[in-house]
């Protein structure tokens, strides 16, 4: 089975270095970093991971390229771990150059932020393609040197998986024996996309922890960072407690999707339910989302995005950051624009968008333009 992983960040590296300690798998891996390609070439491309025992997995990549012809040839599962931002463009050049003589499964890792729509409508003329996505990252990574290590983190104990609406179901099982293949843990594949789009992730959890820092009230609201902090061990007391708000407002929309659309989404959890089973007695203190957050193992040592203040001493939060251009500008509005369309309302997610936007300054507005314009009727 040939693998092609779009990206070789965080989630690509490690998934690349993992799948190469299966039997019979062929791994490709396109990037738009030049010098992780070139290094790869020349055969310097020996990818290693540091798991949270402290063992090293090395592993070499079968490509490693820039040339999307290349790096999609032949191949049967196409994995996406690029940010939300970047893939509406890497979409669009793939494309061309996907195989047409079989059927290509093309993924996200995580599907979320409406990839299935997105995907749609990037490859409406490829009959041949199924669209799915992953719940979740399979492994928290971090510290990454981009094609040389990564760290991995906490394991998620199952993983979920879902088709788009278009998909037959025996597509849907074919899915779970190939990504069986390549994960320990067992793939559960879900009965509908929302319960992915609607999972309480990101969209809620990095926004929330960030306005608590340094949003209205915030510790650090107009004031540098003294030294670096981690998301989670370090997330304040008015962090949790927005992000116990959001979550609330997402299960709302869940309830209201259920209603408006007459199916199941029992599996779209309270996010502290969602956390306390993936990750177990990595937890040390699950009484409430502050203290679940904060003691956490998997999530041990993941910094929070901060850069040399440009105008004086200290840190200050990296407006690059994806918190902000992918998990507000594509998350969080996809979010504030499903509640519009449920007319559903959501005043702590609202409000923590358009903070998030203010703060920023140069984000996207509005809707992702993938969302279907008849959502959800059509549906």
């Amino acid at each position: 089975m040939k693998v092609t992983i779009c990206g070789a960040g965080r989630t690509g590296h490690l998934n690349a270095v993992l799948f190469k300690q299966k039997p019979d798998i062929q791994v490709s891996v396109l990037t738009s970093d030049a010098a992780v390609a070139e290094r790869w070439a020349k055969g310097d491309g020996i990818w290693q991971a540091e798991t949270r025992d402290g063992q090293i997995l090395s592993a070499r990549p079968d490509h490693v390229g820039t040339d999307p012809g290349q790096a999609l040839e032949s191949t049967d599962l196409v994995i996406i771990t690029q940010p939300a931002q970047a893939r509406p463009a890497l979409l669009s050049r793939i494309a061309p150059h996907l195989p047409r003589d079989r059927s290509v499964y093309v993924g996200a890792i995580p599907g979320f932020c409406g990839f299935d729509w997105l995907a749609a409508k990037a490859l409406a003329s490829h009959g041949n393609v199924v669209i799915w996505g992953m719940k979740d990252v399979p492994h928290i990574a971090f510290d990454l040197v981009a094609g040389e290590r990564v760290r991995m983190g906490g394991a998620k104990a199952e993983l979920f998986v879902a088709l788009h609406r278009r998909e037959r179901a025996a597509s849907g099982a074919t899915l779970v024996t190939m990504l069986n293949r390549l994960y320990d843990a067992p793939v559960t594949l879900l009965q509908d996309y929302l319960e992915i789009t609607l999972t309480p992730g990101n969209a809620l959890m990095h926004p929330a922890v960030l306005y608590g820092l340094i949003g209205p009230g915030g510790p650090f609201e107009n004031k540098p960072f003294d030294q670096p902090l981690c998301w989670w061990s370090d997330c304040p007391q008015a962090g949790a407690e927005l992000l116990e708000a959001c979550d609330a407002e997402n299960q709302a929309l869940r309830q209201a999707s259920e209603a408006r659309l007459g199916i199941d989404l029992s599996s779209v959890k309270p996010l502290r339910q969602e956390l306390i089973e993936a990750y177990g007695d990595q937890i040390g203190d699950d009484r409430t989302m502050y203290t679940l957050l904060r003691t956490n193992r998997a999530y041990a040592d993941i910094l929070a995005p901060l850069i040399p203040n440009p105008h004086g001493p200290g840190l200050v939060i990296d407006r690059e950051s994806r918190a902000f251009h992918e998990d507000i500008a594509f998350g969080q509005a996809l979010l504030v624009t499903i509640a519009q369309r449920l007319n559903v309302p959501v005043p702590a997610i609202a409000r923590t968008y358009q903070w998030a936007r203010d703060y920023h300054g140069g984000l996207a507005n509005g809707a992702p333009d993938y969302v279907p314009s008849n959502w959800p009727e059509a549906a």
